[in-house]
């Protein structure tokens, strides 16, 4: 009886070790087709303007056993929609966005801090205009799930943060428009 008791806890020491093993960072691919990320600021004390930018990419990388991720996404400026065309067209010149000299923006974690198994801040790196500004962003939202559809391992997230845009080269009007702008980002990705 005591060796098999041995053998029992021998057995279970080896399938925590294996088990433990297999646990490794997994990388996820962002979906284009549910990810966007927008922007509000005010408009001259008359309304909050919300506008978003339609083409994201970038991947994810999640260890659920080791509560560790890091964040990489890249964004296409020249998708920017304001709901007006008219509006897309200002908001990509030199004065705002500059998107014929700096057509992406990008985001580039630093650290993860996670709230018993989710994540409740990423802090990192945020460049726009060539400029880069250290932000965190406070996850609202975070799901880890099978995706119903594509039948694979999946993310879903929201996060937010705030900027000054005057201290991304981005200010004109300021502070009639709004200096301080709140990004907000609602990600899902897949599995690779």
């Amino acid at each position: 009886m005591k060796q098999l008791t041995q053998l029992f806890a021998a057995t279970s020491l080896a399938f925590a070790f294996a088990t433990s093993a297999l646990a490794a960072p997994e990388t996820y691919g962002v979906e284009p087709n549910h990810t966007y990320a927008n922007f509000s600021y005010n408009h001259m004390g008359l309304s909050t303007q919300i506008s978003k930018f339609s083409k994201t990419s970038g991947t994810v990388v999640y260890d659920k056993a080791a509560k560790t991720g890091s964040v990489d996404v890249t964004i296409d400026m020249k998708s920017v929609d304001t709901g007006s065309s008219l509006f897309n067209g200002h908001i990509q010149g030199a004065d705002f966005l500059d998107t014929e000299k700096f057509p992406t923006a990008t985001f580039k974690s630093t650290k993860v801090v996670f709230e018993g198994d989710k994540p409740a801040t990423i802090e990192g790196q945020l460049t726009i205009k060539g400029i880069t500004k250290p932000v965190t962003l406070k996850v609202s939202h975070f799901s880890n799930m099978e995706h119903p559809m594509a039948k694979r391992d999946a993310i879903g997230a929201n996060a937010s943060t705030q900027i000054k845009r005057t201290e991304f080269n981005a200010g004109k009007y300021a502070p009639l428009v709004g200096d301080d702008v709140t990004i907000t980002i609602s990600l899902e990705a897949i599995k690779q």
